[in-house]
């Protein structure tokens, strides 16, 4: 599967973004999406998942009540709702896929920036 993310920008402190990452496949709806991020000088860390029916949903516990993902299978499309950003936000986010019967993520987005001003 190929994914592509999209949404990021510059944002003020308090603002709100949402992020896009439309897959190619038919087998979209077959996998576990999750969204991740690596700010300047820090290791990849996961924000959220949710599984490939969209009836669940993890969320990294600092994001929690903020940040709200979901899916449109018959778009192919995985979102991410960021609202009340934050400066410590910034960071270039992914969107990556998974098979459910694996703890590793193989398929990876490109990547969008997102820019919180205090």
């Amino acid at each position: 599967v190929q994914l592509q993310a999209s949404g990021g920008g510059l944002v003020q402190a308090g603002g709100s973004l949402t992020l896009s990452c439309a897959a190619s496949g038919r087998t979209f709806s077959s996998y576990v999406m999750g969204w991740f991020r690596q700010a300047p000088g820090k290791e990849r860390e996961s924000v959220a998942a949710i599984a490939w029916n969209g009836g669940s949903a993890y969320y990294v516990d600092s994001e929690k009540g903020r940040f709200t993902i979901s899916r449109d299978n018959a778009k192919n499309t995985v979102y991410l709702q960021m609202n009340s950003l934050k400066p410590e936000d910034t960071a270039v986010y992914y969107c990556a896929a998974r098979r459910e019967y694996t703890s590793t993520w193989p398929y990876w987005g490109q990547g969008t920036q997102v820019t919180v001003s205090s």
